[in-house]
Parts: C-alpha cells; sequence; structure tokens
C-alpha cells in the first residue's frame, strides 16, 4: 500500500495555504443556512411557495453532482485555476438569485450557485489533505467545522435580519464583496501549494446520471401530495424514471475506467461505514438546519431575525463537539468514542423534541437543539479523518470526494423529504406563506406546524440511529504520521 505522507511544507505555509481555502470554503457554507430564515418571505414575495424547499435542496444537488469532477478537474489542471474557477461561478449564480423576479429563475440561480459552491467545499478538504499527514488533520478539520460553525450563526443572523427590516435580495448581494476577498486570499495563497497533477478522464455522464436521478425523485417529494396526488400518472412516471436513472447509473459506475464514484471503493471497509454515517447523519442535521427556524416561527411564535438567531445553539453546539473530538484524536487510541457519546445524546435530542415538539418553550428548545448540536459534531471530524487514514495515498483525493459527496447528496435528500412534510400538513402553499409568523401568529397553523414537526424530529432521530449503527461498524485503524504516546496506549 501507498502510504506515504503528504508533501513537507513548512508550517507558515501550511498556515497560509489553509487559511486561503478556508475563506472561500466560508461563501459556500454561509449560503447553506443564510438563506433559511428567509424563505416564508422570499415564498410570500415570489410565489410558488411549496417549491421553497428547491431553493436549498438544488443547491445541495448542483454541488453534489460536481464534486467529484473539481477533485479530477484540480489534478488535472492544479487547484488555484479551479479553485477561481468555482469562485467565479459561484459569484454569477448570486446575481441571478439577488435579481430573480420568480421563483423559477430564483433556483436556476441556486442551482448555478451550487455548481460552484461545490467545489469550493470539495477543493477546500483536498488541499488540505494535500498538505497535513493524517495524525494532524483532524486539528485542521476542526478548522473546517469552525467555518462551517460560523457561517451557520452569522448566516441565519444575517437571512432573518435581512429579510424583516431590508430585503431578502441582500442575502445574495453580499456574497460579491466576500467572493472579491476569498479570490484575493485563494489567489494569493495557493501559489504556494505543490503542484500534484494526473491525469484524468471526467466521468460527465456519471455526474448527468446522478443529477437526473436526484431531479427525478425530488421532484416526487416536492409534488407528492401537494400539487399532484401521489398515485397521479405524473408522480408514477417520475418514480419510475428516478428508479431506472439510479439503475442505469449503478451499471455505469461499475462499467466506467474512472467512474465518479468508484464502487470499489466501498470494498475499504472504513470507507463504506464513514461514508454511509455520515450521509444519514447529515440527512438528519441539515434537515434542522434548514427547518428549525420555521419552528421556531410557526409552533413557537418567533419573528424571523430571532427564528434566525435559533440556530446559534445548533452551530454552536456543533463546533464544540467537533473541537472536541479534533482535539482528542491524536491522543487517543479508541477515538471513536466520543462520536459514539455524542450521538447517542443526539438521538434522545431529537425523541424529546418529537415528543414535545408544541408543549416546548423556546429556551427548551434551544437546549435541546444545543444538545443535538454538540452530539452529531464530533462524528464530523472522526468520520473524515478515518476515511483518509484507511486508503493508500494514490485513492486519497477520491475518498475525500466520495466522502463530501455522500455527505452532500444526504443533505438534499434530508431538505427534499423534510420539505415534503412541511408541505403535506399545509404549513406551505401554493398561496404562499406570512412574511413573519411571529407578527401573525395562526394558532391553527401552528398546530398543523406542531404535528408536521413532530413527524420531522422523529424521522431526523431514525436517520441518527442509522448512522449510529453504522459508526459502531467502521474499524478503528491507528492514525497515520506519529507513533501515539504511552499514555494513550494504556487506555
Amino acid at each position: 500500500m501507498d502510504m506515504s505522507p503528504p508533501q513537507i511544507v513548512p508550517h507558515e505555509q501550511r498556515r497560509d495555504i489553509v487559511i486561503g481555502v478556508l475563506v472561500a470554503m466560508m461563501l459556500a457554507a454561509l449560503d447553506q443556512t443564510i438563506v433559511a430564515p428567509a424563505l416564508p418571505t422570499i415564498g410570500a414575495s415570489l410565489g410558488d411557495a411549496d417549491f421553497l424547499a428547491w431553493i436549498i435542496s438544488v443547491y445541495l444537488l448542483t454541488g453534489t453532482a460536481v464534486t467529484p469532477l473539481y477533485g479530477k478537474l484540480s489534478d488535472i489542471h492544479g487547484r488555484r485555476p479551479i479553485m477561481s474557477l468555482a469562485l467565479g461561478i459561484f459569484l454569477v449564480g448570486s446575481v441571478i438569485c439577488a435579481l430573480a423576479p420568480s421563483m423559477p429563475v430564483i433556483i436556476f440561480g441556486r442551482a448555478i450557485q451550487g455548481l460552484g459552491g461545490g467545489g469550493l467545499v470539495a477543493l477546500a478538504q483536498t488541499v488540505i489533505a494535500d498538505v497535513v499527514p493524517p495524525r494532524e488533520r483532524s486539528r485542521y478539520v476542526v478548522y473546517i467545522s469552525t467555518v462551517w460553525a460560523t457561517s451557520s450563526v452569522a448566516g441565519p443572523i444575517l437571512g432573518g435580519f435581512f429579510a424583516q427590516h431590508l430585503s431578502w435580495s441582500l442575502i445574495f448581494w453580499i456574497n460579491l464583496p466576500i467572493g472579491a476577498l476569498a479570490f484575493f486570499m485563494t489567489h494569493t495563497r495557493l501559489k504556494g501549494l505543490p503542484q500534484i497533477r494526473r491525469d484524468h478522464r471526467l466521468d460527465v455522464l456519471g455526474a448527468a446520471l446522478i443529477t437526473s436521478a436526484t431531479v427525478a425523485l425530488m421532484l416526487v417529494l416536492t409534488l407528492g401530495g401537494a400539487r399532484l396526488a401521489w398515485t397521479s400518472p405524473i408522480i408514477l412516471a417520475l418514480a419510475l424514471a428516478a428508479a431506472l436513472l439510479t439503475a442505469m447509473l449503478l451499471v455505469h459506475l461499475r462499467r466506467a475506467p474512472e467512474a465518479l464514484i468508484p464502487l470499489d471503493i466501498f470494498r475499504n471497509e472504513v470507507v463504506g461505514t464513514a461514508t454511509a454515517s455520515i450521509f444519514f447523519s447529515m440527512f438528519a442535521f441539515i434537515g434542522s438546519t434548514v427547518y428549525l427556524p420555521i419552528y421556531f416561527e410557526f409552533v413557537l411564535g418567533k419573528d424571523s431575525t430571532v427564528a434566525g438567531a435559533g440556530l446559534i445553539a445548533l452551530v454552536g453546539g456543533s463546533v464544540i463537539g467537533a473541537t472536541i473530538a479534533g482535539r482528542t484524536m491524536p491522543r487517543i487510541v479508541h477515538y471513536k468514542r466520543v462520536a459514539t457519546i455524542g450521538l447517542c445524546f443526539a438521538i434522545i435530542a431529537l425523541a424529546a423534541l418529537s415528543l414535545f415538539a408544541s408543549g416546548l418553550s423556546f429556551w427548551q428548545a434551544e437546549t435541546l437543539v444545543f444538545v443535538l448540536g454538540i452530539g452529531v459534531g464530533p462524528l464530523f471530524p472522526t468520520a473524515t479523518v478515518s476515511v483518509q487514514n484507511a486508503v493508500d495515498r494514490r485513492d486519497l483525493g477520491v475518498a475525500t470526494a466520495t466522502l463530501a459527496f455522500l455527505r452532500t447528496f444526504g443533505s438534499a435528500l434530508g431538505v427534499a423529504l423534510m420539505g415534503a412534510v412541511v408541505i403535506g400538513f399545509g404549513i406551505v402553499t401554493d398561496a404562499g406563506v406570512p412574511q413573519s409568523a411571529g407578527a401573525i401568529f395562526d394558532p391553527e397553523l401552528a398546530q398543523r406546524a406542531g404535528l408536521a414537526f413532530t413527524v420531522m424530529f422523529a424521522l431526523q432521530g431514525l436517520a441518527l440511529a442509522i448512522s449510529l449503527a453504522c459508526f459502531l461498524m467502521m474499524e478503528e485503524r491507528p492514525l497515520r504520521g506519529s507513533t501515539p504516546s504511552v499514555a494513550a496506549l494504556a487506555e
């Protein structure tokens, strides 16, 4: 096996490289959360409010499809030019969203944003893996979690404030100055990155098949039970198309010389179990990130600013949990324990939220949300480092891209399914929704919303239980890079 370490890069140069890519990643992270508190306002402004979930889901979907492609493009052409390309595409999508006169246009703009955002996330993780050995990598993965958490805290607050007091379009205009800073940082910092170039074939057909299959499935979840009956010919045809496209994708992935997702990599026990665990955890976690503001608005009667700020407990807890896991991983042998205990507490928190969704005060709900965040947080650095540690050096990019792919794919499906629950209970209708549920509190709507979130939290708890089962099956291999301490070996 090729277990050679990453290229040796001086500490100061490594720090500059990491800072550069994290600034770029912040853009993609911010746009996963800043939109959520403004969804009711956007629905009331543009109409077609039952397609609100697509504003989140299509961003995740297109980012999912292109994640492996960016890894191969950066192998061929270098990290820096491909990072600049991703930034440019992302900013073009931001302008389209800001100027959108209708729901289809903003969904199109979000799809363009996702094409760039998926590259920013994948390239940041790949660059860090290029220059940091596995045993030190958990500390740098914590930096990634901190960027996500900071963006997740700032995003809902800014999104809620812009939507309530200014204009929802500022959610997208704000990307331009941040994007300019990100371009400057990456263009200068990545000059010091060692060049690692390889020849690859791009699996464009694979990306097209997975995008088409997922779009068909999401249309079923969006339209079924809302605009069309579940047994209508259109819904049945879409479900059949999703199944056929999925079958075609699996056949293609088995035969393609350089498949979008090489199925052989799942023969590695660590990769298979860790990626499955991340898939189901993101299904639950991103569903909470997107829909908790709506829970705070429609069930607890808060305005959009308070509802957005309510996510601070979730993301703050997640970064604390990730930091604890990242700091302890290099020091202990049984590094799975922190994430395992955390997932157990997260499942308990979701069970309590499901059982008492309509009867909780805001601060009781915030406490449970904080426990959810701190419980899920340790899984992210633990699974990422475990996967990168378990593969040969030549497979590092493929393994990292596969993990990022399934993480984003789980997020997209989670948002779509949770959106189907919201639509099914009549919280979002074609007529639109109030711009601020807290200002126009409707007891009947609050009751329906309470039932919807009872179901939603239960589904998220089930997804986390599956994630825990997969994680428990993951083999715990010693981390490469240095010898564990005597104290660690004694545990």
